[in-house]
């Protein structure tokens, strides 16, 4: 297999290829959606865009990333190809149609989940033991199955709601996708590597026609994806690492570095959700309350919200990494609690602003 023969070479053209293949089929995209006039939808409260501007960038994202992951070599055993595509084809049709038509909620709740049981159940694709981490270790295959299915969905709609303002998902995707891709190449895993690196590449091309001023949006086409994909690494991530003393690669724990990675949209989702919760509106509401949102509000464009939150997603898993051999509890409570302070300080800043207007 060419992965096993020149590992770093075929990673690096997986890369390449798939930004390049992105690159060559946005433009024709973007030319397709002007002349059918297939545009975002005007005023949605999420968005922060006074123009219609297309938002089929998904598409692309999800042809070069399965032509880049398949192309090298088919991945073995260890990915459920057949799973996978199937999981992969499913919430990319959810996705187009609720790009083209709209999907109720409900309904993208429903799909998603069948997509997640087919990964979970008949792919096995899992978390089958902690590992020690917060205590636990080997899980019953029950409690395995339901855990790995409420994350799937969770990540993938987190990704989801992080897409509201340009480079802010890809940006986000590019990051997780990355540091998985580097530590599976790091253990010699090149088939899992190839898996992420195959996305980062696609997101990267991406990345070319979606920084301010945006010519085109991903969709949840390419959101979905992208919460696909990075949960799935990170489980194969989870399973790959026993953290025993023979481990070659020393992280105390696999699933707090995933926790980490994956802090940033996922506290974001819960926070906004909680919120909305106890305002006694439905959770799936839309609105203008998510963090990305909230660092416009108090002067941030789009490009500096985003580095913003990269170099927060970069501190927490240095946090992780450096600290290696730290109570996993402590270093949990530390991830957490940075995100809580930039939470708090974006709360303080925002109200300091509104009293200033109003005095």
């Amino acid at each position: 297999m060419l992965l096993h023969s020149y590992p770093c070479i075929i990673c690096l053209l997986i890369v390449l290829s798939s930004a390049i293949i992105t690159c060559l089929i946005i433009p024709r995209i973007i030319d397709a959606a002007h002349i059918h006039q297939i545009y975002d939808i005007l005023g949605n409260c999420r968005k922060h865009h006074d123009e219609g501007i297309p938002r089929l960038g998904g598409v692309a994202i999800f042809i070069s990333f399965i032509v880049s992951f398949l192309l090298p070599s088919l991945p073995g055993e260890k990915l459920n190809i057949n799973y996978l595509l199937c999981g992969f084809i499913i919430i990319f049709a959810l996705g187009l149609i609720d790009d083209l038509a709209g999907v109720t909620a409900r309904t993208k709740f429903i799909i998603q989940f069948i997509a997640a049981f087919i990964l979970v159940i008949p792919g096995d694709i899992r978390i089958s033991n902690m590992y020690g981490f917060l205590g636990i270790y080997e899980l019953p295959y029950v409690l395995s199955s339901l855990l790995t299915i409420f994350l799937i969905m969770l990540v993938v709609n987190a990704f989801n709601l992080i897409d509201g303002i340009d480079g802010l998902a890809a940006t986000t995707g590019i990051f997780v996708n990355g540091t998985l891709g580097l530590l599976f190449i790091y253990m010699g895993q090149y088939e899992l590597a190839a898996l992420p690196l195959s996305l980062v590449g696609a997101l990267i091309g991406f990345l070319k026609f979606n920084i301010t001023p945006a010519k085109i949006f991903m969709g949840d086409t390419g959101s979905l994806l992208i919460g696909l994909v990075s949960i799935i690494s990170a489980i194969k991530f989870i399973e790959v690492n026993k953290f025993i003393n023979s481990s070659p690669l020393r992280v105390y724990s696999a699933p707090l570095l995933i926790i980490a990675l994956l802090m940033g949209p996922v506290f974001d989702t819960i926070r906004v959700m909680v919120i909305r919760i106890t305002k006694g509106i439905s959770p799936f509401t839309a609105d203008r309350n998510h963090n990305h949102h909230r660092m416009l509000k108090i002067g941030f464009n789009h490009l500096q919200t985003t580095i913003v939150f990269a170099i927060l997603n970069a501190i927490s898993i240095a946090i992780v990494l450096f600290w290696d051999g730290i109570s996993s509890s402590f270093l949990l409570c530390y991830v957490f609690l940075t995100y809580l302070f930039f939470n708090g300080f974006l709360t303080f800043t925002i109200r300091f602003k509104q009293r200033s207007l109003t005095s």
